[in-house]
């Protein structure tokens, strides 16, 4: 991680980062918890994590507005609007004011989708693309280490005080965080306006996800095992249960997985530089599967909370590895609408896994429901080891430099010899400026591109 620290600009971006993750992860569960103390309803506290999701529902849409404009420019005023737009819950007085909670919610749900999405764009103009993985490594690690500890402060403070002091912390770091990263030193090409139709503007992430072979096929993997997670979070309870523990012990198992997280994030570098993206993240979907498993036929508590542990080592595998191949395999102009296709496409499957968990964990024991877990889990594993075995191995041979041998000669005249694109925008001429040009990738990899203007 530390040779990501060596491109200038990037301290400072992580520092503000630092900043806003830790009003997040304070911030995040008193929301709902809020509305609990205010209404007494399970239900409408529920509908808090609603309101927070509907936004990534027209993120593509979001994606096209966010590709139009300079990332670093658009993280400071995106912190300085997200500070603004928690300070209403200082106005929360009782029952009448829950409006304004889910209104917030709203609101943090589309910072939730934006500011990721450029922090994909900024990252891939400031950070060469051999430490990319280092980038995403540290920020991932330093986010799980503060959902260790953040909603445990932030239900204390809320116990103390309420949620007014909590949203002015929240407020205070993205104001932090929309200082420094205006600090940096950067200069950014400004985008070029894409003339093409409206419905061909918002349909180009999702295209290039489709088009790309590799990122298709990691989708599909994910997706798999997305449809099932969710079932987890909705059994977690009968899981205590059966060990006899009370629903706050939660807290426990939710701890131990955060260490493992912290584990799998700071040991996530160096396994995708041995072993390329594509590997490591069906590894990660390997040991997420097995710890599934654990879970199903544990009778121990230690032995229950030991593959916690080993659950949360694989998340920041999955998610470092996949969010670093798709900052190195989609092209500047598309980065923000790649990035918002990626978070529906995500976290549609996720949604639905929430709600079917709900149902089986009144209909099924809780060993089954962690098995099936495992086991879907583990066909999507094996899916991106079938399908995507040439990249393991061509990323194997090339010592994790992710290599794409299936690109049309085009590309690959802009590419070194090691793969890599020659300068930070060599990508964007390969899509070439209409994104209606894509072509289609094949079994083979090939890809057609059409006329050779930028965007």
């Amino acid at each position: 991680m530390k040779a990501a620290f060596r491109t200038p600009g990037f301290p400072r971006l992580y520092a503000g980062l630092t900043a806003s993750m830790v009003g997040d992860s304070v911030m995040l569960l008193v929301l709902s918890m809020w509305v609990k103390t205010l209404t007494g309803s399970n239900a409408m506290a529920g509908l808090t994590f609603f309101f927070m999701v509907i936004p990534s529902l027209f993120a593509p849409l979001m994606g096209v507005w966010l590709d139009r404009v300079r990332r670093q420019p658009f993280l400071v005023w995106g912190n300085l609007a997200s500070a603004v737009m928690v300070l209403p819950l200082v106005l929360v007085r009782d029952e009448g004011d829950v409006w304004i909670i889910w209104t917030v919610a709203f609101l943090y749900g589309i910072s939730f989708v934006m500011l990721p999405a450029a922090l994909n764009g900024l990252l891939k103009e400031m950070v060469p693309e051999e430490l990319l993985v280092d980038a995403n490594a540290s920020l991932q690690t330093t986010k799980e280490a503060f959902r260790i500890f953040g909603p445990l402060l932030g239900a204390a403070l809320f116990a103390w005080t309420g949620g007014w002091l909590v949203a002015l912390l929240d407020a205070a770091s993205f104001a932090i965080a929309a200082a420094v990263i205006a600090s940096i030193a950067l200069r950014e090409e400004e985008p070029e306006r894409d003339e093409s139709h409206i419905r061909a503007q918002i349909a180009a992430g999702l295209k290039h996800l489709v088009a790309d072979r590799v990122l298709a096929n990691m989708l599909v993997g994910f997706g798999l095992t997305m449809l099932v997670l969710g079932f987890c979070e909705a059994s977690i309870y009968a899981l205590l249960d059966a060990f006899d523990k009370p629903a706050t012990y939660a807290g426990v198992f939710v701890t131990i997985q955060g260490v493992g997280a912290i584990a799998g994030g700071l040991s996530a570098g160096r396994l995708i530089r041995r072993t390329g993206e594509v590997a490591a993240s069906a590894l990660g979907l390997v040991v997420l599967a097995m710890s599934m498993l654990g879970i199903a036929v544990a009778r121990d508590l230690v032995v229950m909370l030991a593959c916690a542990g080993v659950m949360g080592v694989s998340l920041p595998v999955l998610t470092i590895g996949y969010l670093t191949l798709i900052q190195k395999r989609t092209p500047q102009a598309l980065m923000g609408r790649v990035s918002t296709a990626a978070e529906v496409v995500m976290s549609v499957p996720g949604a639905v896994s929430l709600a079917v968990g709900s149902a089986l964990v009144s209909l099924l024991d809780y060993r089954l429901i962690f098995a099936i877990i495992g086991v879907v889990t583990m066909a999507g594993a094996a899916h991106i080891g079938f399908w995507l075995r040439d990249q393991i191995r061509a990323d194997w041979r090339a010592g994790g430099t992710s290599v794409d041998e299936g690109l049309h000669p085009v590309g690959q005249d802009l590419l070194g010899e090691d793969g890599r694109a020659r300068d930070a925008h060599a990508l964007d001429h390969v899509a070439g400026g209409d994104t209606a040009a894509l072509g289609a990738l094949g079994a083979d990899g090939d890809l057609s591109v059409g006329e050779d203007r930028r965007q």
